[in-house]
């Protein structure tokens, strides 16, 4: 049976991708800063663990590498999103976005790398976000994590090739998770941006309803821990040919107008 830590599994993407690979035949290690929180019905086993102490990251790898003889895949997968623009949000939000989505995710894996690097062998499985490549108006510090995060993906992927561990960064678009749910928004009253503001979250909300359910991105995360040959990038959602094609062909003023014009800004 293979081992995986999933992190940030208590809920949305992490939450689907637990359930799935445990019946898929995993055995699943799922990470949340508060285990009373977690599903305990999923199969899961839970470490308690925040990706922004790395005394919590290093505790947390420890008791996994403690439960099972090696740790066959990683899954990073914790992270939110604020809403708001770069001249309002401030510098102690934009510095709690990054610890979370970007430094989280370098927490664990400098944890788990060494144990994989030993074992010559090990799936690493990075969920970034397609905003990454087409960053969302007043979502910029989400989409500056994400574009972080592809980098750190694809720079890994080189690095650790000659040790046995097979890189890939999995980029939802629009997902129907409680994700948006948790998001700090912020008001927007009073903001120069307001009336922008509020057209741009209103596009984010309504394309929800059409979104696709996490468990599609929990299938692309399996692909990526078991294919013979694992892709570099698996994206999923309605957008994930739209985005990847139209980044390759098109200028980036014509991206940036057609940014605008979706978001209604």
């Amino acid at each position: 049976m293979s081992s995986v830590l999933i992190t940030g599994a208590s809920s949305g993407i992490g939450a689907a991708t637990a359930r799935h690979l445990h019946g898929r035949g995993f055995r699943v290690f799922g990470t949340s800063r508060s285990v009373a929180s977690a599903d305990r019905d999923s199969g899961v086993e839970w470490i308690v663990m925040d990706v922004c102490d790395e005394d919590s990251v290093r505790k947390g790898v420890a008791e996994v590498l403690a439960a099972t003889p090696r740790l066959d895949a990683l899954v990073c997968n914790a992270g939110y999103g604020i809403f708001g623009s770069v001249e309002e949000v401030t510098i102690e939000h934009a510095q709690q976005q990054l610890d979370t989505n970007f430094f989280g995710v370098l927490r664990t894996l400098r944890a788990v790398l060494p144990h994989m690097r030993d074992a010559g062998a090990g799936r690493i499985a990075i969920v970034g976000s397609l905003s990454g490549r087409a960053p969302i108006p007043f979502q910029a510090h989400y989409s500056a994590s994400k574009a972080a995060v592809d980098n750190l993906a694809l720079a890994l992927r080189n690095e650790v090739r000659p040790h046995g561990i097979h890189v890939s960064l999995v980029e939802p678009g629009d997902i129907d998770t409680p994700f948006n749910d948790a998001m700090s928004w912020g008001e927007g009253s009073g903001s120069p941006y307001g009336e922008r503001i509020r057209r741009c979250e209103q596009v984010v909300r309504e394309s929800l309803a059409k979104a696709p359910g996490p468990e599609h991105v929990a299938r692309a995360i399996e692909r990526a821990l078991t294919a013979r040959r694992p892709r570099v990038r698996y994206t999923v959602g309605a957008d994930s040919i739209l985005v990847p094609v139209g980044r390759r062909l098109l200028p980036d003023w014509l991206t940036l107008s057609l940014i605008r014009s979706h978001f209604k800004i």
